[in-house]
C-alpha cells in the first residue's frame, strides 16, 4: 500500500462529494447564473459584490474580458483599455452565448464558491496522478485509473462549461450530475485498489447477488431521481422559488415510479442487512446504506409534503451519492479481494 496515494485518493473523494452538494446548493438557491459566465466570473478572477461595480465607470482601466451590464445585456470589454468621459461601444463585444444578465450578490458568491470548491476537487486529483505514478511499475492500473479520473475532471469542467453557456438547460446539468457519478466511481476504484484488506470471512452468493440487485435499485432511482429533478426545475421556472408547493401539484409518472420504488429499496437492503448479520460479516457498510436510505425517504416525505424545506434537495441528492459510493465500494472489495479482479 502506498500511504500517500490512499490518503489523496481519500481527500479528492471528500472535495468531489463537497463539490456535488455544492453544486445541488447552487440550483436549491436558484445560483447557477450568479457568474454568468466561465471560468472567470463577470470577467474577473473574484467576483464582484454589488451592482454598481458592473457599470460603465469613466477613466476606469478594463483589462480584455472584462464585463459589464449595459442597458439589460452583458458587454464584454475587447482589449486592455482606459475608458475616456464616454462610453464608447467600439471597445465592447456584446455577450451572445446567453441572454442573462443580471446580478445578485448572493447567488454570485454561492456560484463562485462552487466553481472554487471544483478547482480545488481538480488540484487534489492532479496531485493523486503525479503520486500514481510511483506505481506505474508494480500496480500500473492505480496509475490508469488516476489518469482517468484527471481526464474525467477535465471533461468534468467543459461540462460545467457547456451548463453556464446554455443558461441551465436541465438535460446539461443531469449530463454534469452523471459525469460527477463517473469521478466518484474511478476515485473509489483507485481506493478499493491502494487500501489493504481486512474484511473477516467470504461472502455468499446470496449476499452478493442481493448486492449487485440493491446496486441496480439505487442506479435506477437515481435515474427517475434525475428525470424527477428536471421536472422541479421546470416547474421552478414556471412558478417560482416562492411557489414550492406547486412544484409536484402535478407531477410526472417517474416521480410516482421514483417514491413507489423506494420500498422495494428499502426491503432488498434489509434482507442483505439481515443476510450480513446471519453470515456474522463485517457490517459497516450495510449499516451506513440503510441510515442512508432512511434519510433519502425522510427526505422526500418533507420535500413532498412540506414544500421543499430548504437544504432537503442538497441533502437528498448527497445521500444519494454516498449510497451509489458505498454499495460500489463493496462491489469492489469483494471482487478484489475474492475473485482477483482489479480492473
Amino acid at each position: 500500500m502506498n500511504v500517500h496515494t490512499l490518503r489523496w485518493t481519500s481527500i479528492s473523494i471528500g472535495i468531489v462529494y463537497l463539490v456535488i452538494f455544492a453544486g445541488a446548493i447552487v440550483r436549491m438557491t436558484g445560483s447557477g447564473m450568479g457568474c454568468p459566465d466561465w471560468p472567470k466570473c463577470f470577467g474577473y478572477l473574484i467576483p464582484p459584490t454589488d451592482r454598481s461595480e458592473l457599470n460603465w465607470i469613466a477613466h476606469h482601466d478594463y483589462k480584455e474580458g472584462n464585463v459589464i451590464i449595459v442597458e439589460e445585456s452583458l458587454a464584454v470589454a475587447a482589449t486592455d483599455f482606459t475608458s475616456s468621459e464616454r462610453f464608447n461601444p467600439d471597445y465592447w463585444n456584446p455577450y451572445t452565448k446567453h441572454d442573462y444578465s443580471e446580478f445578485n450578490a448572493l447567488h454570485t458568491w454561492v456560484e463562485f464558491i462552487n466553481r472554487l470548491l471544483g478547482a480545488l476537487a481538480g488540484i487534489a486529483v492532479f496531485v493523486l496522478f503525479i503520486i500514481s505514478l510511483s506505481h506505474l511499475k508494480k500496480n500500473s492500473k492505480i496509475t490508469a485509473l488516476s489518469f482517468l479520473v484527471f481526464l474525467a475532471m477535465g471533461f468534468q469542467a467543459w461540462l460545467g462549461k457547456t451548463v453556464v453557456d446554455s443558461n441551465l438547460l436541465p438535460h446539461k446539468i443531469s449530463l454534469h450530475m452523471f459525469m460527477a457519478l463517473v469521478i466518484i466511481a474511478l476515485l473509489l476504484w483507485v481506493r478499493a485498489l491502494a487500501k489493504p484488506f481486512g474484511m473477516p470471512n467470504y461472502p455468499s452468493k446470496s449476499i452478493q447477488h442481493l448486492l449487485y440487485l440493491a446496486f441496480g435499485f439505487t442506479l435506477i432511482q437515481f435515474i427517475l431521481g434525475v428525470q424527477v429533478r428536471q421536472f422541479v426545475d421546470l416547474q421552478i421556472d414556471k412558478w417560482g422559488y416562492t411557489q414550492a408547493q406547486l412544484w409536484l401539484s402535478n407531477p410526472e409518472w417517474s416521480f410516482y415510479i421514483h417514491r413507489s420504488l423506494s420500498i422495494v429499496v428499502i426491503i432488498v437492503n434489509m434482507i442483505l442487512f439481515l443476510k450480513v448479520r446471519s453470515e456474522k460479516l463485517h457490517s459497516t457498510y450495510i449499516n451506513w446504506i440503510l441510515v442512508c436510505i432512511i434519510g433519502e425517504i425522510v427526505l422526500g416525505i418533507l420535500m413532498y409534503y412540506i414544500d421543499f424545506p430548504f437544504g432537503t434537495q442538497s441533502l437528498h441528492l448527497l445521500l444519494a451519492t454516498i449510497i451509489f459510493g458505498l454499495q460500489w465500494y463493496w462491489i469492489l472489495r469483494i471482487k478484489i479481494k475474492y475473485y482477483g479482479i482489479s480492473i
